[in-house]
């Protein structure tokens, strides 16, 4: 008898119309009335493990590709996502991290060959605002920086960071205090500089000098011994070669400053021993290949008619 009375599952647009007519009370937060708020945001945050149940499966049944690509459609067509930010504070712990689930599954949903999240963050690109910002709440900073990776997968939300003034809030981020935030910091600024070679690239050739006089002074000579052990640990060989790739971008550029040229002349004794003997276990042809033409370009690099003007106090590790 249990089963004649069971409710049928909602549809993924009754579902996402739900979840956002509840965001958006959330939002407005003008019921006078406690317990009645208390009631609507246990049923959103019952709706937000609803969403994650169907993207995710629930143990038993495997997530339907068809139910998932609706709801991507449904999320990402009524601003969903920004609302979900807006209100992620006010929701308990465990809807921060089922809602961080929920996103970092719609942010990889192709529907018919579109992908669609990317779609919406070119057009919603200021949403990086808000969470680079929610590093400053100690409440909601985890939660806001694994949105925030989640958003800079996509190329266009990563150059708005690296291009945004929120860059340089990245530096004290990374000093703060509180481990766990600090580590969070960490892992967001390794995304930004590994995720998107050629925007990263084109980025360190406009803004070298103010990027790496920060990196200098507020990591590397940090007075805080966490800090200055993320700003050199390097021992994941994965991050070594997207740095590597990053670099071999930087030095391919034809159109170098000439400030750049000077500084990659006088370290070239560096640059080519730490290239010769950078290794990995295994041999990859590919590496050794883009390797050698690396060591190329700077052993064939000729001053330019600006050199730099002040090249004893280039501090640019190498």
């Amino acid at each position: 008898m249990k089963g004649l009375f069971k409710s049928k599952p909602r549809t993924p647009s009754e579902l996402i119309r739900h979840v956002r007519d509840l965001l958006i009370y959330a939002d407005r937060n003008t019921e006078p009335r406690q317990t009645k708020r208390q009631e609507k945001i246990s049923e959103l945050c019952k709706l937000i493990l609803e969403m994650r149940t169907v993207l995710y499966g629930d143990g038993q049944s495997e997530p339907v590709t068809e139910t998932c690509a609706q709801l991507t459609e449904e999320f990402f067509k009524g601003d969903t996502l920004r609302l979900l930010i807006i209100c992620l504070p006010k929701l308990d712990s465990g809807a921060h991290q089922d809602a961080t689930h929920v996103v970092a599954n719609l942010q990889r949903q192709w529907v018919n060959s579109r992908l669609i999240a990317s779609e919406y963050m070119e057009q919603n690109v200021d949403l990086v605002d808000s969470l680079v910002l929610g590093y400053e709440d100690s409440d909601i900073a985890l939660s806001y920086g694994a949105l925030l990776r989640d958003c800079i997968c996509h190329q266009v939300a990563a150059r708005y960071t690296l291009e945004s003034e929120h860059m340089k809030k990245f530096f004290d981020y990374i000093q703060s205090p509180n481990f766990d935030i600090a580590s969070d910091a960490v892992a967001t600024f390794k995304e930004l500089l590994t995720r998107h070679k050629s925007t990263v690239a084109d980025f360190l050739s406009r803004n070298y000098e103010w990027f790496f006089q920060e990196y200098n002074s507020k990591l590397l000579g940090s007075p805080n011994y966490i800090t200055r052990r993320h700003a050199v640990k390097d021992s994941n060989k994965t991050i070594q070669l997207n740095a590597f790739q990053v670099f071999q971008l930087f030095v391919a550029n034809q159109n170098k400053p000439a400030e750049i040229v000077s500084i990659l002349i006088t370290n070239r004794g560096k640059l080519l021993r730490f290239f010769g003997d950078f290794k990995f276990d295994k041999v990859d042809e590919v590496f050794e290949a883009d390797k050698a033409q690396v060591v190329k370009e700077i052993a064939m690099l000729e001053p330019t008619n600006n050199p730099c003007a002040d090249l004893d106090k280039c501090d640019i590790p190498c």
